[in-house]
């Protein structure tokens, strides 16, 4: 299988799941049912919002931007994945894989950004009550959504150009059911020493750095509570941030997991298994938290519903 000068490879085989060959089926229902309500889920926060005029606030702004890039990031792994197991297929090409490893780092960085974003609308919201309306405008919620997605696409560019350097010779099998970037540098036959350099100080920036921003954004509404005798003040603030301490627990847990606990080289099934999770699972819940705990949000499906049910 010859590519070009610097590839020898043409294509990858993902293993995919660790799961029997007997049980596809079973499996492959399950996990297009999740997708499907992933897709659906987060369109349906994203209608939600476009169309009820008590949802055009900052908070919400960056929330329609986090269920776009939830679809968006199970959408670069799930149909492959589904697409193998219904195919029993196991290949990917070379320039499907490399396309693969920079939507996923695009939005995969993306998530994190938003996210420390609407910690910051929440520390603002929960601090400075008073002057909310001023310090969150329009202007400063498009900057962030702006500056997250140009950090997002330089870091996922800057790994992709760095990994289309590199040599895959001989072994093209990827024990993954998706284009890993770290099991991707495991196959190459080139020094991913510079690669390598780059994951951690990217890392550092696109995941350490935000999450370090959320932990401090929360401190201060922590300690804002504690100041507040109210037991009213106490029981909004926690209504207000909990759906949002939810998804960070969710997307932050299990990229701990996933890298900063790493399996044995010799056992790779649990981080296949954790990048699922955070992939497709994490994803799919999202709606559900935001729905379930929100009040806001199923005033707003409520409105909608009863408007469609007594039109004419």
């Amino acid at each position: 299988m010859r590519r070009d000068n610097q590839s020898s490879v043409s294509e990858f085989l993902l293993l995919g799941l660790p799961i029997w060959t007997e049980k596809q089926g079973i499996y492959y229902t399950l996990f297009l049912i999740m997708y499907l309500i992933t897709v659906l889920g987060n369109l349906l926060i994203i209608l939600l919002i476009r169309l009820d005029s008590h949802l055009h606030t900052a908070m919400y702004f960056f929330l329609s931007h986090l269920a776009f890039t939830d679809v968006s990031f199970s959408s670069v792994t799930a149909p492959k994945m589904l697409m193998n197991m219904q195919t029993q297929s196991q290949s990917i090409s070379y320039a499907g894989c490399l396309s693969q490893v920079c939507f996923f780092l695009f939005f995969g960085g993306l998530d994190s950004f938003l996210l420390t974003s609407m910690a910051y609308d929440r520390y603002v919201a929960i601090c400075h009550p008073l002057r909310y309306t001023t310090i969150m405008n329009q202007d400063l919620c498009f900057l962030l959504v702006m500056v997250s997605w140009v950090l997002s696409c330089t870091s996922a560019l800057l790994h992709t150009l760095l990994l289309v350097r590199l040599s895959f010779c001989g072994d093209n099998t990827l024990p993954h059911f998706f284009c890993d970037l770290s099991t991707l540098l495991k196959l190459s036959s080139s020094d991913t020493t510079v690669n390598e350099l780059v994951i951690l100080i990217v890392g550092a920036v696109v995941i350490t750095l935000p999450f370090i921003c959320i932990l401090v954004s929360y401190g201060h509404i922590g300690a804002t509570i504690i100041r507040v005798p109210s037991t009213k003040g106490i029981c909004k603030a926690l209504s207000t941030c909990g759906s949002h301490i939810s998804v960070v627990s969710l997307y932050y847990g299990a990229i701990i997991g996933l890298y900063f606990f790493p399996s044995s080289s010799t056992s790779n099934d649990k981080d296949v298994i954790v990048s699922l999770l955070y992939t497709l699972v994490t994803p799919m819940l999202n709606p559900f938290i935001y729905s379930l705990r929100n009040q806001d949000m199923k005033g707003a499906l409520g409105n909608i519903l009863s408007r469609g049910k007594f039109s004419p």
